[in-house]
């Protein structure tokens, strides 16, 4: 009877542990997405102009993919830089290319960066880094903040599956809207982010990180009163290509952020830790909620567990509708991407789980496709479309109030 009632302890205390770690995370999405989100400014981009820009695109030598993504730029914008691994050539680009012999402290995309803050030139207040395959939209200046973060929407290249947990991610990254209220946002999407280049100047890229991106908005905070600033034009990214080119990809942003952790002050870990457990063990939820209603009674408040096990199950859900919002898709399509809300879950943490077992240290550049095989498996795009796509309008559909009427296509 003793080892019984020991058992049903140890029961509840795990059961309580998981529900609390994942619990607490969801709770913080809510705050951020819900409450300090409150004094977010989606319009204030007339701040600093175009001309007061720099973009500088990374890529180790994707001619055709670069390419597209100039060819989007705002005419605006005539200060425009590429920074690759090998020679290529980019119209209406300056293209700079990294010396083999190059040394530093920071690796792979870091090494580059850090070499062109070194050595190429820059007399505009902003540097907007976008990554090779960031096709701008709405860019019509700058809000006069340190670090403006763009939001993105993955455009669908081909594999539904990556293309469906994209969906989901970009919904769990409404939490963004609140993170001008933090002192160290959470993290940085490196594919379109601008910063004031006196602060990048000072602060350089020279540290060794996987994800420089989220390691430099980090160092930032940690060093300014950095004033931070979201603007929600969804500038559109590839989705990567095939299951195993998104499970690499969530890999390796895992890891990345377990690595740098310790730039985050004390107060930030126990939020930080709950986050990365959440994002990679949540396939395991649906079993907190079975638990408890398998072992009625073995275990102190199971049934109150229940009830709350089930709400927590139910945040899924609510992730991948405000990736509907984003992707403007059209409210009959709800019900089937709520149906395919555990799948995506189950893809989206894959990667993630894998970089928790098994860190990676070696930075892998996600697969990219080519202009014409996105037009080609999106019918909502004409040949040609991408390359006469000015980046200070919208992509796809004129308006923002238009409706998406197909599930795994823009």
């Amino acid at each position: 009877m003793v080892a019984i009632e020991t058992l049903q302890v140890v029961l509840a205390v795990l059961l309580w542990a998981a529900l609390a770690v994942y619990g607490f995370s969801s709770l913080w999405w809510v705050i951020e997405t819900f409450g300090l989100s409150r004094g977010w400014r989606p319009d204030s981009t007339d701040a600093w102009g175009l001309e007061e820009i720099q973009v500088r695109i990374l890529t180790i030598g994707a001619e055709s993919v670069v390419q597209t993504t100039v060819d989007a730029i705002p005419n605006g914008i005539a200060n425009i830089r590429v920074i690759a691994e090998r020679e290529i050539e980019i119209d209406g680009a300056t293209v700079h290319v990294v010396p083999e012999d190059f040394e530093c402290a920071a690796t792979n995309k870091g090494r580059a960066v850090e070499w062109a803050r070194r050595h190429v030139e820059c007399d505009t207040e902003y540097v907007l880094y976008l990554d090779e395959d960031t096709i701008v939209t709405d860019l019509t200046g700058l809000p006069d903040a340190d670090f403006v973060q763009f939001t993105e929407k993955p455009i669908y290249t081909g594999s539904r599956f990556s293309y469906l947990a994209e969906i989901f991610r970009t919904g769990y990254q409404f939490e963004q809207l609140g993170f001008h209220r933090l002192n160290y946002p959470l993290y940085a999407w490196g594919g379109g982010f601008a910063i004031r280049r006196e602060i990048e100047e000072e602060l350089g890229w020279n540290v060794a990180t996987i994800t420089e991106d989220t390691n430099l908005i980090w160092r930032a905070a940690e060093a300014y009163d950095l004033e931070y600033q979201l603007v929600d034009a969804r500038f559109r990214n590839q989705a990567p290509p095939s299951i195993r080119a998104m499970f690499k990809q969530r890999r390796r942003w895992m890891s990345g952020t377990i690595g740098d952790d310790h730039l985050l002050p004390a107060h930030y870990r126990p939020l930080y830790l709950t986050r990365v457990i959440a994002w990679a063990f949540s396939p395991f939820v649906p079993l907190l909620v079975l638990a408890s209603f398998l072992l009625p009674g073995t275990a102190p408040g199971i049934e109150f567990y229940g009830l709350i096990s089930t709400g927590l199950l139910g945040i899924l859900f609510v992730y991948m509708l405000f990736g509907a919002l984003a992707y403007r898709k059209h409210p009959l399509l709800w019900p089937v991407l709520l149906l395919l809300t555990p799948v995506a879950v189950v893809l989206h943490a894959v990667g993630a789980m894998w970089g928790v077992v098994s860190p990676v240290e070696e930075f892998e550049v996600t697969e990219k496709v080519t202009a014409a095989t996105i037009e080609r498996v999106n019918a909502g795009l004409d040949a040609g479309q991408l390359r006469e796509h000015e980046g200070n309008e919208r992509l796809v559909r004129d308006s923002d109030q238009a409706f998406e009427t197909r599930i795994f296509e823009d």
